[in-house]
């Protein structure tokens, strides 16, 4: 087998990590902002809950996630099994959600409480605090860590194998098997490109937030 067949179906393979790692982004970033009120919400019980299953969620190693979402229909309700990148996804979601949530309130908490009050003497509602006073401080802080999750999801969307969804590093370790090493180091390279370019964009980003010091 030719290396330029090899490298084709290596960047192909790899075009399912990219899919899992922008499908997670797009709705956990939203959904863990979400939880993230609910982790701070004033309602005892909302609160008590949202906290166990971020708990939960944390605590538990995404892999064994991911099995539960691809064979839990099947094994609990004897349904049909959620489609191997489906299940993938949904899995990686629901755990960087919890993580982002975390993230976000840390954010959130660690703007002074004075601001709160003077927004409220300037007669602005809770929205406008939000919108106007604490939403691009809360940005300026969590920048440097969401960049640390975000590289993160890139590598550990190769978890996604343990359900036979064939990403890159599945079809590289077949090659390994073919006495074909250098697939592996590849395989690298495109994780290094990946963090690299996401490196780039973080620091460009927390540049672009130096006017708003905090």
């Amino acid at each position: 087998m030719s290396a330029s067949v090899i490298f084709a179906s290596l960047t192909k393979t790899f075009g399912i990590n990219c899919q899992i790692f922008f499908v997670t982004l797009l709705f956990a970033l939203p959904l863990g902002l979400i939880i993230s009120f609910g982790s701070m919400s004033r309602f005892t019980p909302l609160r008590a809950i949202v906290k166990t299953f971020v708990w939960i969620i944390r605590g538990t190693p995404l892999m064994l996630q991911i099995i539960i979402i691809f064979y839990g229909p099947g094994l609990l309700w004897d349904g049909d099994l959620l489609p191997r990148v489906t299940a993938a996804c949904v899995a990686f979601v629901i755990n960087y959600a919890c993580y982002f949530s975390e993230i976000y309130r840390g954010g959130i908490q660690s703007i002074p409480r004075g601001q709160y009050e003077a927004g409220q003497v300037l007669g602005m509602t809770k929205s406008q605090i939000f919108f106007k006073v604490t939403l691009l401080q809360v940005i300026k802080r969590v920048i440097p860590p969401m960049g640390n999750e975000f590289m993160t999801l890139i590598k550990d969307t190769a978890l996604a194998n343990v359900i036979a969804t064939k990403e890159i590093i599945m079809m590289s370790r077949e090659y390994a098997t073919k006495g074909l090493i250098w697939p592996l180091f590849s395989t690298a390279l495109f994780f290094l490109l990946f963090c690299g370019i996401l490196t780039l964009l973080f620091g460009w980003l927390e540049k672009k937030m130096d006017y708003f010091r905090v």
